[in-house]
Order: structure tokens, then sequence, then C-alpha cells
């Protein structure tokens, strides 16, 4: 069995399906997955992923974590811990099959605070079993010896990062293995966005919202005020905590554009999630400048397609200009010498009610080729963001 845990997932979920409990209570929605790189699977391998799906039933929170995580989450009251203690996975609710070109496809539609946990163990699940059912056998000598390599270089220059790498890990032991090392020997490792390792070794839970959060808002709000509503109905949740703002949900032009100078100075920084960092840095120094805010008092976390190398460019790009850090994530847990799963699971449709028509949920990207999204919605949204 994959995951056994519920905390084996990313912190941004629970808080994510918290704002919806609190503000969205009866709202839906569907997420739906991809595959860019259009692998094809056989039968077996359906068979063997509907099995693990199925096996999500048994998991529920424990006495010991919902111990741990109501005193570790100042931030999410005890009421949803115990709320999550009566929680369960519903396999049935989710669709998996494969097309008549053998690409693999699964979608789950639930109220929005229940379907958002489904994303990460879904995902981690299709990446490991794509790696054991294939028999890849991860080399752990030479993968802790590049990690032993990349700490040396967020060491020697004192570059920030955590470990975000759940999603597309290459197996639940890996991952294990990689924050274990990281606990041990690196001194600016500043956490995990995953709950269930955080507990295991006593480490700092990392995140914020996801892309969703923005999704549904520009969905149900208009996209012209999707950033805005989206930041402003997080603060009516959080009151200032979780204050790292995702960017580039449509584009992250559009974003800075729409920032207001309460928001610019009540969030901490911004998180960049795709696109060109350094003109993204650029941009958002100006904007900062422009509010009368100094760049320094604020962070950027970096987090698109990472490794070390990367990141220490663009730390170097930063210094005396703004703070940052570097949530890295398939180069830490799938740098096993096999080519990552490229696969990602995003909320498709979402309505307010179960009365309300469905309505399509689209990401734009500061990456060309990466907007989700029909055709016709991305070229209605581009339109009314003038884009």
């Amino acid at each position: 069995m994959t995951i056994t845990s519920i905390l084996d997932t990313d912190l941004y979920k629970f808080t994510t399906s918290y704002a919806y409990i609190k503000l969205f209570p009866y709202a839906m929605g569907t997420f739906t997955f991809s595959d860019r790189d259009h692998v094809r699977h056989d039968e077996g391998f359906l068979n063997a992923l509907k099995k693990e799906i199925a096996d999500m039933a048994t998991i529920r929170l424990t006495a010991d974590e919902l111990d741990y995580m109501s005193h570790n989450c100042r931030f999410l009251p005890l009421f949803y811990w115990e709320w999550l203690a009566s929680f369960r996975f519903e396999p049935e609710k989710v669709k998996v099959w494969l097309d008549d070109e053998q690409h693999l496809h699964m979608e789950i539609t639930d109220l929005l605070y229940k379907v958002t946990l489904y994303e990460v163990p879904l995902l981690a699940i299709v990446s490991e079993l794509s790696n054991t059912y294939y028999d890849h056998t991860p080399e752990i000598p030479p993968m802790l010896q590049r990690l032993q390599q990349k700490i040396g270089i967020s060491d020697s220059n004192a570059m920030p990062f955590s470990e975000f790498g759940t999603r597309r890990r290459f197996s639940y032991d890996v991952q294990d293995k990689v924050v274990a090392y990281l606990k041990e020997h690196s001194r600016y490792c500043t956490g995990t966005s995953n709950c269930h390792f955080a507990m295991k070794y006593r480490m700092k839970m990392m995140g914020t919202h996801p892309h969703e959060w923005f999704m549904f808002h520009g969905a149900q709000f208009g996209y012209k005020h999707a950033n805005y509503m989206a930041l402003e109905n997080w603060v009516n949740v959080y009151d200032g905590d979780l204050g790292t703002a995702l960017a580039d949900t449509y584009t992250s032009e559009s974003f800075l554009s729409n920032l207001s100078r309460k928001q610019a100075k009540l969030f901490d920084g911004v998180r960049c999630d795709s696109g060109d960092e350094i003109g993204f840095i650029d941009l958002l120094i100006e904007r900062y400048k422009e509010f009368g805010i100094d760049p320094m008092s604020k962070t950027i976390i970096f987090s698109n397609a990472l490794d070390f190398e990367k990141c220490l460019r663009i730390f170097n790009y930063c210094k005396g200009k703004i703070k940052c850090s570097f949530g890295v994530g398939t180069n830490l847990t799938n740098d096993t010498g096999y080519k990552p799963a490229n696969i990602v699971m995003k909320l498709s449709q979402c309505k307010m009610t179960a009365a309300q028509q469905w309505r399509e949920c689209i990401k734009l990207s500061d990456d060309m080729g990466k907007h989700m999204g029909s055709i016709t919605e991305v070229q209605a949204c581009m339109h009314e963001l003038r884009i």
C-alpha cells in the first residue's frame, strides 16, 4: 500500500480544505488528472492502480496525528482536525480508465473541502506505482551522494530551501530517506511540505495555498477579480498567517497589476512557480518600490522545476535586492536515474452549490504550453485580462 497516512500530503491541502469549509462549505469541484508525457499503460497497471485507490478507504487520521497537528498548526482550529479524524476517502468516487491509446485518465468530484484532499495522494500513488510496476529500482548510494552535493551548495552559500517533493516522488521510501538525510545533514533546509514527514522528523511544515484557490475564484467571480478576491478571502480565513501569495495562476503580470498596497504590505511575499525567474524578480521589486515597500522586507519562494545550480543562480541575483527561498521537489525526491513522471491533477470545474451550473476552471501560466483548460475558455480569459 503506497499511502498509509492521511498526513502523507502537502500542508496546503489542509489549509485550503479548511478555507473551503469556512467560506464555501457547499461548493463542489472536479479534479482531473493529466500526464504531460502521454505515457502508455496496460490493463495490469490500471488494475494495480485501482487496488491502490481502493486501499485508500482504510486511511484515517490517528489520535497521535491529531494531537501533533493540533499542537503544531496554530492557524488551523482543533475542530478541523476533529473533522478530519472522521473523514474517509471514498474510492468509488475516483473514476480511472485508459483511453483507446492507453493513456491514463482519472477524475473525482465531491465537495471542494473533501475533494482537494485526493490530489497529492493520487499523484504520489501513480508516480510510485509507475516505478514499481515497470521494475525501476532506485540506486540509493548514488542518489545520496548527489544529495550531499546539493546540500553542499546550500550550506556553502547559506541558501535556504525546503523539500516540496511528495506528489512526484519516486516512492515513499525514497522520500523518507531524503528527508531523513536532510534533517541530519542540512544546515539550511527550512522544512518540508509533507505533514507526515514533518511529524516523523520534527521538521517545520511549509506551505500556503495552491493554484486551485485562484482557479475557483476565477470561475466564480471572473478573471479580472480572481487574484484580488482570492487573496482577500485568504486573509479573511487566516488573518495574516500563511502569507505567501501565489502569483502565476493567471500570469504574474496580471497578478502584479491587480496587487493592492494593503495586500503587498500584509503578505510576507510571493511564490514564483513558472516563467522567467529573473524577470519576475525585477517586476516584483519594481512593484514593491511603487508601493513604498522595502523589497528586503519581503521574500520570494521559487518552486518551478528547480535544481540546486538553478537555485544558486537565482539566489545570487536576489542578493541585496530581495530575500528568497526555494521549494525543491522532484530534484530531491525523484533523482534516482529514471525520468520522473510529468503528471499533474488540477481543478477542472466547480460550482458554488449543488444547484448551480458547472463552471470550467482554467489556469494560465508564465510558461507557454502549460495553460490548462479548453482553448475557448483560455482565450476568453486572455481576452478579459487583455493578455
